[in-house]
């Protein structure tokens, strides 16, 4: 069932009366005595009062969906598994239809939104009626509300948005037989729907997963490792402050990818990123230092 927004909703963040309306301009006889920096600040008020109206407005136009909570559980240290039930909301589900894609999400009576990678692929909302996604609970977020909450629940739902990762850029998987995926944290959400979709990983060379998590309590989705594995992709968990038994990739992402980085034909490589912002500038920049085109680095927004 879709809803408009309602104005009786509470809101994390403070009211703000002038989003619709802003100050009178002041007759002229007071703007010819503002000397020039007072009417360019004057100015700068104005159109900062535009702008948040524009957005008020724009936000007015967003049709949101009910649906309820049927799993809620754990993923890993301060990330937990949600699932929500979209059968009975058949557009929502259509309007999902590639990996990478997201959604705003609210919760009862919370004004705030909080914006989600749906982490299953298309195919599961078409034939399972769900979404599902991987959130952090951030304390004093809308997430924490939303991880609080228990099966049955109802939330609200955006129409999904963004292009998602565009696939058919390193199409076919001959021409492009290398793929590096890099992930930091909640960041393995929408690379879990690009892996579960499928993208030809089975017939390309070298594909690998660079998985990066403070210790693997924080490191979610290990259980579908093996699955990953046998699709074609190869897992490279990368621990920030492992314990003493780890023998694995340690460091951040992409300290670990120079470390190990065999990219034998640039021309024939492409890349898909998802976390941090630090991490994503600084793998792009390695990556295209080294003669990958910058076209074929995919990203999610």
């Amino acid at each position: 069932m879709s809803v408009a927004l309602s104005p009786t909703r509470h809101s994390l963040a403070p009211s703000l009366p002038h989003a619709y309306f802003s100050q009178p301009l002041p007759p002229m006889s007071i703007l010819r005595r503002l000397n020039p920096r007072q009417l360019k600040l004057h100015q700068h008020h104005r159109r900062r009062f535009a702008t948040v109206a524009a957005a008020a407005v724009r936000q007015d136009t967003t049709i949101w969906t009910q649906a309820p909570l049927s799993e809620i559980e754990p993923a890993a240290e301060s990330l937990f598994h949600v699932t929500i039930d979209v059968s009975d909301a058949a557009d929502l589900v259509a309007s999902h239809t590639c990996a990478g894609q997201y959604l705003q999400l609210r919760v009862p009576d919370v004004d705030k939104p909080s914006f989600l990678a749906i982490a299953s692929p298309p195919s599961f909302a078409a034939a399972r009626g769900a979404f599902e996604f991987l959130v952090k609970s951030v304390a004093g977020s809308t997430a924490e509300l939303l991880c609080g909450l228990k099966k049955g629940d109802v939330v609200e739902l955006s129409q999904v948005m963004g292009r998602g990762f565009d696939v058919d850029l390193i199409e076919p998987p001959e021409a492009y037989p290398t793929v590096l995926i890099f992930a930091t944290g909640s960041g393995i959400s929408p690379i879990r729907s690009l892996i579960e979709s499928g993208f030809g990983a089975s017939k390309r060379s070298d594909v690998k997963l660079y998985y990066g998590a403070r210790n693997l309590k924080r490191m979610a989705y290990q259980e579908r490792f093996k699955d990953w594995e046998s699709s074609g992709v190869k897992i490279v968990p990368v621990l920030s402050q492992p314990d003493d038994s780890w023998t694995g990739a340690s460091g951040y992402v992409q300290a670990a990818f120079t470390r190990a980085k065999q990219i034998y034909s640039p021309k024939s490589a492409c890349a898909v990123l998802c976390g941090q912002k630090q991490m994503t500038e600084e793998i792009t920049s390695i990556l295209v230092a080294d003669g990958v085109s910058s076209e074929k680095i995919l990203k999610n927004f």
